[in-house]
């Protein structure tokens, strides 16, 4: 690891729970060398990587000589105990609850259903082709998006971000689960709350620096 870096990110390009974290590590003015895993060519198999992360999901993160950290929340949530400022949750007990709900719905309830584990087991076992995955992807993303707009549309406490005028955990996941959708070409059009909010964090150097297709690996690249 270089001298000047605070981790070891082992990473792929697009993946949602890779994207939080590396907004999040922006957010909190931390480095981290990145360690490619190309999940294209099944490398999160390799007894190597397995060594690091168990179930062969990315990201993990390394701190010097300690365990690797795995699953992209508790990684957020170590963030955020390790660096206060800025803040990732607000400051009072239900805006914290609020900030955790809105990533739950959106990391526990969709992003589960995404990953190219799902998609391997309902192209072998559930008859699955690239249009089936592809109205699969598009129904879960939309149900999810569909659903965090009416609850931010209708809440007093959305503001410029999810949650007040300052960018959270809830930021972070949203727009990593956007950055999929837009890909998908599913239309932000009748969800305009989200759309603003992610325009706002777009407008953000941590995030527009986290964008997938900046990234090692990428089409662009």
């Amino acid at each position: 690891m270089s001298t000047n870096a605070d981790f070891e990110l082992y990473a792929f390009w697009r993946t949602a729970a890779t994207h939080r974290v590396r907004i999040a590590l922006n957010m909190k003015g931390l480095l981290a060398n990145e360690r490619f895993v190309d999940l294209d060519k099944a490398e999160q198999t390799s007894p190597a990587f397995l060594a690091i992360s168990p179930a062969g999901v990315i990201p993990a993160l390394i701190e010097d000589s300690y365990p690797p950290l795995t699953q992209s929340m508790a990684i957020l949530e170590f963030l955020e105990e390790k660096v206060a400022d800025p803040p990732l949750l607000p400051s009072d007990l239900h805006g914290r609850a609020r900030v955790r709900s809105i990533s739950a719905m959106l990391v526990t309830d969709t992003n589960p259903l995404l990953p190219p584990r799902v998609k391997k087991y309902l192209t072998l076992h559930g008859g699955f082709d690239e249009a089936a995955w592809h109205a699969w992807q598009v129904q879960w993303l939309t149900s999810s998006l569909e659903s965090l707009e009416r609850r931010l549309a209708s809440e007093s406490q959305t503001g410029e971000f999810c949650h007040g005028d300052h960018p959270t955990m809830a930021d972070i996941c949203l727009v990593s689960l956007v950055f999929r959708a837009q890909a998908l070409q599913i239309d932000l059009d009748s969800t305009p709350t989200i759309r603003d909010i992610v325009k706002n964090c777009a407008a953000l150097d941590a995030f527009a620096r986290a964008h997938p297709l900046l990234q090692e690996g990428a089409p662009s690249r």
